[in-house]
């Protein structure tokens, strides 16, 4: 496992290298692009969720799986209607637990630690705070089209941002103790390719290939080698029970972008599409993994 995600890094790295030598990408935002691949490779690593909610439902002894998918529905229609109704204290409390989130499916499979919270979000905080410091009015202006303006914040002044990004770094090294080569060089390689993105390229795009290309791929590895451990066996499988799922949600997605586009410039609807959709399927993917984890202790 280690090993695979060795060198899936080491790519990435590469890969992050190359990307930041074009300079039509410093300067665009790509959205088009950005949200194909979002709705492609970025979040088919949550489309085995119906799976894992039958599995939940198997464990707390509830055998209709509409009540899944029923709750699933709920919680992702729920953040779009605090979102509407109190989009500053949603978007805030998003960027929370999407920091978490991003810090502990990305390094999980490195130490599975309950006392590790804390860390993971260090960890994760990196995909959030690293825009804000190569790229503020950016960041900023991103943040106002979704109704969150923290231009004015205090959190945002630059001693703070860059002790996150050193804690993120303490973050990586805590993750690292006591492991392997291999693991060090791993968490080495996925904090400066966050770095070199942010720095180089557009907010949206360093995000875009940072979720896609590291984080949904990672995560689909780990479920992949779940299915089979030998990866070009597993994958035609992963992809075959991930497509359902995964086509009603790009419906949702471009229906939800059609319906904005009446009221905002496509721009901005996009921007929407992405963050806000994110929000509304990251809390249900998060409750559901936190509800496995609770149930199989």
């Amino acid at each position: 496992m280690i090993k695979v995600n060795y060198y899936h890094s080491l790519i990435f790295f590469n890969f992050c290298i190359f990307i930041s030598a074009f300079e039509y990408l410093r300067s665009n935002s790509l959205l088009i692009i950005s949200l194909l691949l979002i709705l492609s490779v970025g979040i088919s690593h949550g489309s085995l969720d119906h799976i894992k909610g039958k599995k939940l439902l198997k464990i707390i002894g509830i055998k209709s799986s509409v009540i899944f998918y029923l709750g699933y529905i709920l919680v992702g229609l729920i953040t779009i209607l605090i979102w509407l109704l109190f989009p500053k204290f949603l978007l805030l409390l998003f960027l929370i637990i999407a920091a978490f989130h991003f810090g502990k499916e990305d390094s999980e499979f490195i130490y599975k630690h309950k006392n590790f919270e804390v860390i993971y979000f260090l960890k994760g905080s990196l995909v959030i705070i690293a825009p804000l410091v190569f790229h503020k009015d950016e960041t900023l202006s991103i943040f106002k089209l979704l109704n969150f303006d923290i231009s004015t914040n205090i959190l945002i002044n630059n001693e703070i941002l860059y002790l996150f990004i050193f804690l993120s770094f303490v973050a990586n090294i805590v993750l690292s103790l006591n492991k392997s080569f291999d693991t060090k060089s791993l968490l080495l390689m996925d904090f400066l390719s966050l770095i070199i993105l942010n720095y180089f390229l557009n907010p949206i795009v360093a995000f875009t290939v940072y979720f896609c290309f590291l984080h949904s791929i990672r995560h689909s590895i780990s479920l992949i080698q779940e299915i089979n451990i030998n990866l070009q066996k597993g994958l035609p499988i992963f992809i075959k029970k991930a497509l359902p799922l995964t086509i009603i949600t790009i419906f949702g997605y471009l229906s939800a972008l059609y319906f904005l586009n009446n009221f905002n410039n496509l721009n901005e609807s996009i921007y929407k599409v992405i963050f806000i959709g994110l929000a509304s399927l990251t809390f249900p993917h998060i409750l559901l993994e936190y509800l496995i984890e609770k149930n199989e202790q």
